[in-house]
């Protein structure tokens, strides 16, 4: 009878628990967010150079998100969210945006836009179990 590597079984418990996030924030919703980035190159042209052209931003849609109203609960007048995102849908899309990590993504962004609002990121707290990310937790506000 031969052990399992522990190492291993971490991993696939890890593993097990990233799918379970991301099954679990589908089936409460799944809400889509955008993301937007500033764009690298501006134009060459002398308006541009004076400021009076807008590059323009590159929005980035991510999806299924959770979003939780955390005005209501504070009772504030500003808008305050948080941005329940599960890791594979994230590093993903950092991955395609040449990000260094999820963490880079995020303070290379300008904000999020959900609900008619540009939302500016807070923080950025990434949940883990058995040594695997499996969910980020994005707080923004105006």
């Amino acid at each position: 009878m031969s052990m399992a590597n522990p190492g291993s079984v971490g991993c696939s418990r890890g593993m097990a628990v990233v799918r379970a996030a991301e099954a679990m924030i589908q089936a409460l919703g799944g809400e889509e967010v955008t993301v937007l980035f500033p764009v690298a190159a501006l134009p060459d042209a002398p308006a541009a150079q004076l400021g009076l052209a807008d590059p323009g931003v590159q929005e980035v849609a991510i999806s299924p998100v959770v979003v939780r109203n955390l005005r209501a609960e504070t009772k504030g007048t500003r808008a305050q969210y948080e941005f329940l995102i599960p890791a594979p849908v994230v590093s993903r899309k950092a991955e395609n945006r040449q990000a260094e990590s999820v963490t880079d993504f995020f303070n290379e962004a300008i904000g999020i836009a959900y609900a008619g609002h540009l939302l500016r990121i807070e923080a950025i707290d990434t949940e883990f179990f058995a040594g695997t990310a499996y969910l980020y937790r994005i707080s923004a506000g105006e």
